[in-house]
């Protein structure tokens, strides 16, 4: 048990590693050997639990997918908007999901590619978006099924158009103030873009508040506390050898008066990026 106990944080120690020197350098010039600095492990630990740089960044993207049970919502529209604030929340504060997001807009490197034979280029540039994308046209059709759509609403094609918002919001709060005011800029694209989608009478129930993403992580997280964690497989040892808040109004018209009331109450850290 104690062996499975240490591959575990093995692995996560390096996709942390991992994730962070991505984030920093992106996938074309990061070498396995900063990873396994960083990581502070052998090179044997971490082919033991990754084959390749491309096999970890697979498994970055991966581990930021994998946000835990969140809890159900009186709407399909609610949890589409809870997954909205809480990847913003992700980018401000999770080294993975940042990771993931610069590996889904890394472009491809020739020069990467022809000096390091193919190993440098990145094979799996959009990946991350697409499937949030693919998740959400999830959400929506279920939405739909449940008369939460207005007639004319196609799932595919409104995930697409609220993946590729959320993608140019997140880039600008980036390059502006290093994503400060995302929560902001995203809680303002849901209020521009849900009235188009969703039946009048789902508006009102749907809470859009900057604190929304650390309650639904709260509840996610006292979810798991009684989960017993999942087994691992057999860790070869030889490989390892030297291894060293209260809910804000459900929903308001996007008024001068509300963006005056919101700037005056935002969180710190939160201010606008004009």
């Amino acid at each position: 048990m104690a062996r499975q106990a240490r591959a575990i944080q093995t692995r996560k120690s390096i996709l942390l590693a991992a994730a962070e020197v991505f984030d920093e350098r992106g996938y074309s010039t990061a070498t396995i050997t900063e990873i396994i600095a960083r990581a502070g492990v052998t090179k044997g630990a971490l082919y033991f639990h990754f084959t390749s740089k491309e096999d970890l960044a697979l498994g970055v993207i991966a581990a930021q997918l994998e946000l835990g049970p969140l809890p159900p919502q009186r709407t399909k529209l609610q949890e589409l908007a809870d997954q909205g604030l809480l990847f913003a929340h992700q980018l401000q504060h999770d080294p993975l999901t940042r990771a993931s997001v610069g590996l889904a807009m890394d472009q491809w490197s020739e020069s990467a590619e022809s000096a390091e034979g193919g190993e440098g280029a990145n094979p799996f540039h959009g990946r991350p978006f697409q499937s949030w994308a693919d998740r959400l046209t999830g959400l929506l059709v279920e939405a739909r099924e449940r008369g939460e759509l207005l007639p004319h609403v196609d799932p595919a094609e409104t995930a697409e158009l609220l993946s590729g918002s959320f993608t140019g919001i997140q880039w600008t709060s980036q390059v502006l103030c290093q994503r400060k005011d995302l929560t902001r800029r995203v809680i303002s694209m849901f209020r521009h873009l849900l009235p188009t989608v969703a039946m009048p009478q789902i508006l009102p129930t749907l809470e859009l508040t900057p604190d929304r993403a650390v309650s639904l992580l709260a509840s996610r997280d006292a979810a798991l506390e009684g989960e017993e964690a999942p087994a691992d497989e057999e860790y070869d040892a030889a490989a390892d050898d030297g291894c060293a808040s209260e809910a804000g109004p459900a929903w308001e018209p996007d008024t001068a008066a509300t963006r005056e009331r919101e700037g005056s109450a935002a969180p710190e850290g939160e201010g606008s990026a004009a």
